[in-house]
């Protein structure tokens, strides 16, 4: 009787793959599209292999980045077991056990950078860069006040390299700007609604934060974003695609190659700012990032408008 339930409490193969995934964080993906920004803003998006090229580095980022994640959890367990929304992690609620977690974690990466060495061995090295960045922000840089969010942002940036490195197509310095302030931003807005939600108590560099410190870097952090974006859309042309679309334009609008397009896509930007510190500061939100931009009605749609506007300027007219 004893030795039936015993078994009976040990995890079936299905659960422990189960709680791997949901370690994982398959919701945080959403982070690595910023691979296809070289290809999107080169007009590049629609080639097959660039496409093909940008995805599966997509993919290799989203591993190492789960990989990470299971690290982070583990290193993280005593912490996350005080917080509400935390301790339901896998591996803080003990539903993943610590040697299941090491052996995936090892899996992810060791499976990752085999993977990454087919493509290229220069995004083998970014991988690897990127996998330790985020140990050394897990077992110190998280604890160092505004090194924490800078190490966040420097995530962002090695994405962003990897797409420009695996397409060989430049993104323009007001570009890598933009997606640098705009990550830094994600950062402080995610540091402020942990302390107004939860407190110091779930983070050690919570005590170094204070709340006008942290709205005068989302103030700060915000305006810079919109600002570089702006200077990006004043500065960079549309990729001049010739459509049967923008043949039919052009007699009406002289000089349509060199007019400011770019620039019709600053108020949705704007909005998309002014909603999420909305968000921020009104309904408290902003902990999790990816769930704001992929829930919030508004939001999405007004990123939507964007997407479209942007997408019909470099590809269609």
């Amino acid at each position: 009787m004893l030795s039936f339930s015993f078994f009976k409490q040990q995890p079936t193969l299905k659960n422990r793959l189960y709680y791997v995934f949901k370690a994982a964080r398959p919701s945080q993906w959403l982070k690595n599209s910023v691979v296809y920004i070289a290809i999107l803003f080169n007009g590049m998006l629609f080639d097959p292999k660039l496409f093909w090229y940008s995805t599966y580095t997509f993919l290799i980022f989203s591993a190492i980045s789960s990989a990470s994640y299971i690290f982070n959890d583990i290193v993280d367990a005593p912490l996350d077991r005080k917080h509400p929304a935390k301790r339901h992690r896998p591996i803080a609620s003990g539903k993943l056990s610590l040697p299941d977690a090491t052996f995936a974690l090892f899996l992810i990466v060791i499976t990752t950078i085999t993977a990454s060495l087919f493509l290229r061995v220069s995004l083998a090295i970014l991988v690897i860069v990127f996998f330790l960045l985020h140990v050394i922000y897990s077992l110190y840089l998280k604890k160092q006040v505004l090194f924490d969010i800078f190490a966040i942002s420097a995530s962002f940036m090695v994405r962003l390299f990897a797409g420009e490195l695996i397409t060989g197509y430049h993104v323009p310095v007001w570009m890598w700007l933009t997606v640098f302030f705009f990550s830094l931003f994600i950062a402080s807005v995610k540091r402020h609604s942990e302390i107004v939600n939860q407190g110091t108590a779930t983070r050690t560099v919570l005590k170094d934060y204070t709340m006008q410190m942290l709205q005068f870097l989302v103030t700060t952090f915000a305006a810079m974003t919109i600002i570089a974006y702006s200077l990006y859309s004043f500065v960079e042309e549309p990729p001049h695609i010739r459509t049967k679309l923008s043949l039919l334009i052009e007699p009406f609008f002289r000089a349509a190659e060199t007019r400011k397009w770019f620039m019709l896509t600053i108020p949705f930007a704007v909005f998309a700012i002014m909603r999420y510190a909305q968000l921020l500061y009104e309904y408290r939100e902003g902990e999790a990032p990816e769930k704001i931009i992929t829930k919030d009605k508004i939001l999405v749609t007004t990123l939507g408008l964007w997407g479209l506007i942007l997408i019909s300027l470099i590809y269609i007219l």
